[in-house]
């Protein structure tokens, strides 16, 4: 969004921000695993969308090598954050809190440099230079990059639904695949669609439990519920 009200069009900045997070819903750098950086990816994806005019789908097919390309950036900066992390292990040894706090907040600089850089050369570099790339790029690729642009939200949700419990809540998916494809409800109609759903569901999860005889006869010291033979049930 901030990009786009820089460059003149909060929409595209919008769209694109929001097309491009549909990508990395079931994705997460747990531990020290690296991922695309769309974040990164978004803001220079928005400025050339604003300056060729070539649209969001263009934005978005260009942020995605964007944001591989900041995985190996995104490497630099764990490692040099690693520098600040055995000084505060020091510091933390020799009980001096103060000196690793701020090494904790100088390790900030490294990964904020390694997204910064990039997105300030690109501006330094200025329009004049973007819009002579943009003529030099032929039309196949240009047209290549939005294709994929289309796709790759769809490659997002897919790995999102790998994580999610989705044969039991399989009629869930249904009604908001019908209600999003063949209804034509707007997304956030979507949305509340799934939010009362998740309600009704969490009623009648909640009515289970209250029917639910409790026998002390049948808990064990935990108050886990045990049968006749004293086995374990779910």
């Amino acid at each position: 969004m901030i990009s786009g009200v820089i460059m003149g069009d909060m929409t595209v900045g919008l769209a694109v921000g929001a097309t491009l997070q549909l990508m990395v819903l079931g994705v997460s750098t747990y531990g020290g695993a690296s991922m695309p950086d769309f974040m990164t990816g978004a803001i220079i994806g928005t400025v050339y969308a604003v300056i060729s005019g070539k649209g969001v789908q263009f934005a978005i097919g260009l942020a995605v090598p964007v944001g591989l390309l900041m995985v190996q950036l995104d490497v630099l900066a764990r490692f040099t954050n690693t520098i600040f992390q055995h000084r505060m292990d020091k510091f933390i040894n020799e009980n001096n809190p103060d000196a690793a706090a701020r090494n904790a907040l100088w390790g900030t600089f490294s990964w904020g440099l390694s997204r910064a850089i990039p997105v300030f050369i690109l501006l330094v570099v200025g329009n004049d230079v973007v819009k002579a790339i943009l003529a030099i790029i032929p039309e196949w690729l240009t047209d290549g990059l939005k294709v994929s642009g289309h796709i790759l939200p769809i490659v997002g949700i897919a790995i999102l639904l790998r994580y999610l419990p989705t044969k039991r809540f399989i009629s869930y998916l249904a009604i908001g695949f019908i209600a999003a494809a063949y209804l034509k409800i707007p997304m956030l109609g979507v949305a509340l669609l799934g939010a009362a759903l998740a309600y009704i569901h969490y009623q009648n999860e909640i009515e289970k439990l209250d029917a639910k005889p409790v026998n002390s006869e049948n808990t064990d010291e935990n108050g886990e519920y045990t049968n006749a033979e004293g086995e374990y049930e779910n």
